[in-house]
């Protein structure tokens, strides 16, 4: 429990405040480092000797074979295939709309600077394979890139034991019904290292990786950005819910599970107004956690430093707290929940009402999940089609817009010391 009744704080003291898990990315940082340097640096034994050390199998093979692929959604049940379908459906709508066409601006007469959206060559798309089955992540990462047109695009996800050292076949079937036929059996730092380095005779180096994962993945993102792009820092998840005392505490309870049953390390958070909601929240959970499938996860990452109740005076300082932490999710269950989430700064994505949970961001609303965590939303977006393109000025200026600015440029070359700018434009000025 936390309690900021009474307190009016700033947005740093607020963050000091709020809890975090105590393994950050920049610890996680210095475990990998010696993964990145053994992939680098190493062979396709290399790559085997991590999947035995991490995930306590050696694949046959750490390329997928096609066949296997296909194989998984042969073997698909219908109705998850069903499922998969209707969400990569309402993905493709949602993210159809995000595409960007040229435009072309006249500065001046004959002075023309035009931008264009190129796509980046080629992607590398993590899908997470520990405790969990991700064929979500497959449809997030992979569906905006096919609509930016990345023109090569592969995907990586931890070998299992229990299925050879393949990824997962639902994972598999997902990549089928997508087209995506380049796919490696392997997960962790690893996994990003070989995108971001490329391997001779397997992998060849991607420009950019995208993709949520563990706080190993997350580490390994941010050490490599630079070697390659990447979308955000997507590591342990992170539900953060602002809720009055109209909130039901059920529904409130079932959905701070949710995103407990990710991970250990899952951070849920209430924050409230309501000490009534909050005692009603607690019991809801006691009596609900033992019920459920994952309670022991579930009940460890709700009872870790990185998770707690919270309580304000009012819905404003509320949103001064949220926007503070950040979250990678937040929901908003308020009396005035439609504009209360339009005065949200930071967020990865916000839902708002009773039936706009977690749940349905995570899979068949048609917006992405894979979005930035750690407090990274006060900077980062999720993942987009915008996240595979790049915007390029093509700049066009003829001989008399040329003219007419040269001996601008030429004195503000030389206020900066830089004669030999002015120097490049003086040169072209027709003497008469």
């Amino acid at each position: 429990m936390v309690d900021f009744r009474g307190s009016s704080l700033g947005k740093a003291a607020y963050a000091r405040e709020l809890p975090r898990a105590s393994l950050d990315v920049a610890q996680a940082m210095e475990a990998i480092q010696p993964i990145l340097q053994r992939v680098k640096n190493g062979t396709q034994n290399e790559l085997l000797d991590l999947c035995q050390e991490f995930d306590g199998i050696r694949p046959k093979n750490l390329r997928v074979p096609l066949d296997a692929i296909n194989t998984a959604l042969l073997e698909l049940e219908p109705s998850i295939r069903e499922a998969l379908e209707i969400s990569i459906m309402r993905i493709r709508k949602v993210h159809s709309e995000q595409v960007r066409g040229q435009r072309q601006t006249t500065v001046v007469d004959g002075g023309v600077v035009s931008e264009k959206w190129i796509p980046v060559d080629r992607v590398g798309l993590y899908v997470p394979g520990g405790k969990a089955v991700y064929p979500s992540s497959v449809m997030m990462n992979v569906i905006p890139a096919q609509i930016a047109h990345v023109a090569s695009i592969a995907v990586a996800s931890p070998p299992q034991k229990e299925f050879n050292g393949l990824p997962h076949p639902t994972i598999l079937a997902a990549c089928a019904l997508l087209g995506i036929e380049e796919v490696y059996a392997i997960g962790g730092a690893q996994a990003i290292a070989l995108f971001a380095f490329g391997m001779e005779g397997l992998c060849q180096k991607a420009d950019m990786v995208t993709g949520p994962g563990n706080i190993y993945v997350a580490a390994a993102k941010r050490a490599l950005r630079g070697v390659i792009g990447i979308d955000s820092e997507a590591g342990p998840t992170e539900i953060a819910i602002l809720a009055d005392e109209t909130a039901i505490a059920s529904e409130v309870a079932a959905d701070l599970m949710s995103q407990a049953e990710h991970d250990t390390i899952a951070a849920a958070i209430l924050v409230t107004t309501s000490p009534e909601l909050a005692t009603e929240v607690e019991l809801e959970l006691e009596a609900r956690v033992p019920k459920t499938k994952h309670h022991q996860r579930i009940a460890t990452a709700l009872s870790g430093i990185q998770s707690a109740i919270v309580l304000v005076d009012s819905i404003e300082q509320g949103l001064d707290v949220v926007n503070a932490y950040a979250p990678e999710h937040l929901e908003i269950q308020t009396r005035n929940s439609r504009s209360d989430a339009h005065k949200v700064r930071n967020a990865g994505a916000i839902f708002i009402g009773r039936f706009s949970p977690v749940s349905l961001g995570d899979y068949s609303a048609g917006s992405n999940h894979v979005l930035p965590t750690g407090g990274c939303a006060c900077h980062s977006s999720g993942l987009s089609v915008q996240t595979f393109l790049r915007g390029v000025h093509l700049i066009e200026y003829d001989e008399k817009a040329f003219a007419d600015i040269a001996q601008t440029v030429i004195t503000l070359a030389n206020s900066e010391d830089l004669p030999a700018h002015g120097e490049a434009m003086s040169v072209r000025v027709v003497k008469k």
